[in-house]
């Protein structure tokens, strides 16, 4: 079957963006935790070719994911939809979150090249150099998901391509540290773990097992390297990236509305986002798409008295409530008992 794609403008976007880059010239390493998390990265590296099977038989009109995920689902829109039209929504809607999940580790291959360059320590651009690899993979097993089996992509969601470069043009390393690896990774790792326990296609949840398993060591990675910088930050920097937070959880917020699917399928697409807005599934599934996010936020001190009114009003708050970040649980878990193994892998 042909490759059936919604044109993109160009194939290759080419620009220019201000880059420090920071030498490192004292080898010692200070920073045990990131070093015990480069030891993880190379342990867990894992091929595709052989990892996953890729002969297994793909229906794209299929229930890969339960039809209650479809943000109109049970709605009067849903009830008049045809069995074919139903088969044909499936496909779009599955090819359009898998076009994003690709686009967005394109992003996360740039900015963690970019991070590589620009972050001031030895530990960190060593560490920094095995999520580059990580998100080459990434890229490479959604690309060929994409074209193998579903056979059918979109480009890259309007509100998703701001964020990306956002982080992109800017100059400091710290901000694309906060951008890719606790906002955009942290939002992705929330969807990757619901579609691997909803997914009924095997292929794509080992897919996604695998992915995750490096997703949860890069939000680590942002959240042991943020945290040391963001407490020697001036209240001032420090309230400019409290604001970045809160504009860049809106956009993602926005991003996930999927209007490109229902104007793909003809339908009224504002009719069609009102209605998911008010499906209590889709909400749940909005909502827990931050539960990684505030908890890593708060450990960060970015959370403050004036971000909480604004994360109430987003409807996210609750996060911060009884729960910690991964990394602090898995640090907390090492101190308890004694020197061991730091493993942030779980997700």
């Amino acid at each position: 079957m042909r490759l059936e794609k919604v044109p993109a403008e160009q194939p290759v976007e080419t620009f220019s963006v201000p880059q420090d880059i920071s030498y490192n010239w004292e080898y010692e390493t200070t920073r045990s935790q990131l070093m015990r998390l480069y030891e993880n990265a190379k342990r867990d590296q894992w091929n595709s070719t052989e990892r996953l099977d890729w002969s297994i038989d793909v229906d794209p009109e299929s229930q890969l994911v339960p039809d209650q995920s479809l943000g109109i689902w049970g709605s009067p829109m849903w009830n008049k939809l045809t069995p074919r039209e139903i088969e044909r929504l499936r496909r779009e809607a599955m090819a359009w979150q898998l076009s994003q999940f690709l686009h967005g580790e394109q992003g996360a291959l740039l900015v963690t090249a970019q991070i590589v360059d620009s972050v001031p320590w030895y530990e960190a651009k060593q560490y920094g150099a095995t999520q580059v690899m990580d998100e080459a993979r990434h890229v490479e097993v959604y690309r060929t998901y994409l074209q193998e089996k579903l056979q059918h992509s979109y480009p890259v969601n309007d509100q998703l391509k701001q964020l990306l470069d956002t982080i992109l043009t800017d100059s400091r390393w710290d901000i694309k540290l906060l951008g890719m690896q606790i906002l955009v990774e942290g939002l992705a790792l929330a969807a990757f773990g619901v579609m691997r326990d909803t997914v009924t296609c095997p292929l794509l949840r080992e897919l996604t097992t695998g992915v995750m398993e490096d997703e949860s060591r890069h939000v680590a990675y942002g959240v042991l390297a943020l945290r040391e910088y963001m407490r020697s930050l001036p209240e001032k920097d420090r309230l400019e990236r409290e604001e970045f937070v809160y504009e860049a959880s809106v956009l993602m917020r926005e991003r996930i509305k999927n209007r490109e699917v229902w104007e793909a399928m003809g339908m009224d697409a504002d009719a069609c986002v009102e209605a998911a807005d008010a499906s209590p599934i889709f909400q749940e599934f909005n909502r827990r798409l931050f539960s990684k996010i505030v908890p890593n936020i708060k450990s960060l001190g970015l959370l403050s008295d004036r971000q909480r009114r604004r994360f109430e009003e987003l409807g996210i708050l609750e996060f911060e409530r009884g729960s910690t970040s991964d990394v602090d649980h898995a640090l907390d878990i090492e101190r308890r008992r004694g020197a061991g193994e730091l493993d942030l892998l779980e997700a």
